[in-house]
């Protein structure tokens, strides 16, 4: 088992439900595992940065305050470059702050991690609370994301990452747009276990039909390359099946009398319209990955620290070392 373990929890304006799952890890967790968290605590920004602590959990805790808010995914982000930017490493836990990722699930992770010390540990949820039409769109959401980019994603960001894998992941700018796929873009090794997920202990949530489909697109443009790919083949896919519309209307009105002139030419007019369409569509790809190629990605290794204002040590046994 780590000797130490960071939780990277990112935050925005959900102080009370902190203050809430703080105490959850002192009532769920066992005093020798809890007594080796490290608390890093994302501060997105929020409208006020007071934070009542409750009684201490773990080794340490501390805050780090961003300057502006940059979304969840770029703020878990930027807590594993800070992570990843301290001279000693240990096994991080990625986890929200709402309750719905439980503390005492943790103690699943790290034991999964034992067994596959050198793999990404993701919490697969065995089973949602959100209400059905969320459940929908969220299934919906991932059909998508099997049929655009061949993968199946069946994880949010609760996971354990490897003491030896966090200044690697790091390195990986996929993830400022999204953290799991950027894990699956970086062909990092990675698991996943099924864990229930828990409920939200205060608040609402923020996650919302917009917000999923945006979290959506994210997760699809950070396999950009792949899903352009699957799209131009289907592109080619509808340009074959135009032509062999086109010659199967064009027989069928020379040689026999089943379809009449003016039917043929609106059949015939519609097949050019999808050819075109797929045509402009395959050049436009080839394009966007060309385009994406031949970008400088933001690298949160590096450049992380211009987005952090300062850390606050809330309390300390053993500190997370605050930036130079």
């Amino acid at each position: 088992m780590p000797l130490s373990i960071n939780i990277v929890i990112p935050l925005f304006n959900d102080w009370e439900a902190l203050t809430l799952l703080l105490q959850k890890f002192d009532q769920t967790v066992p005093p020798a595992l809890l007594s080796r968290f490290a608390f890093l605590i994302i501060d997105d920004c929020s409208a006020s940065d007071e934070f009542s602590c409750p009684k201490p959990s773990g080794s340490s805790l501390s805050i780090l305050r961003l300057y502006r808010n940059v979304g969840h995914q770029k703020a878990i982000a930027l807590g594993l470059a800070y992570l990843a930017d301290q001279p000693e490493q240990y096994a991080t836990v990625v986890m929200d702050g709402d309750g719905e990722d439980l503390p005492v699930d943790i103690i699943q992770l790290v034991n999964a991690s034992v067994e596959q010390p050198d793999k990404i540990v993701f919490a697969h949820r065995s089973k949602r609370h959100e209400g059905p039409a969320f459940r929908f769109f969220y299934l919906f959401y991932k059909a998508i994301f099997r049929l655009l980019t061949g993968k199946v994603i069946t994880f949010g960001n609760f996971s354990l990452v490897p003491a030896q894998l966090v200044r690697k992941l790091a390195h990986v700018s996929e993830i400022w747009n999204n953290y799991p796929g950027g894990i699956i873009r970086s062909r990092l090794p990675y698991t996943a276990i099924p864990i229930e997920r828990g409920s939200r202990l205060a608040g609402t949530s923020k996650m919302n039909f917009v917000s999923l489909v945006l979290h959506g697109l994210s997760t699809v443009s950070v396999l950009m390359d792949t899903t352009a790919v699957r799209l131009a083949l289907f592109s080619v896919l509808s340009i074959g099946i135009s032509f062999v519309g086109i010659g199967v209307v064009a027989y069928l009105r020379i040689f026999t009398q089943l379809v009449v002139a003016t039917w043929a030419s609106y059949l015939i007019f519609s097949f050019f319209i999808v050819l075109a369409q797929a045509f402009l569509i395959s050049l436009l790809l080839i394009f966007i990955v060309l385009n994406y190629r031949t970008q400088q990605f933001f690298l949160p290794a590096k450049q992380y620290r211009d987005f952090v204002e300062r850390v606050d040590v809330i309390y300390a046994v053993n500190s997370v070392a605050p930036i130079a």
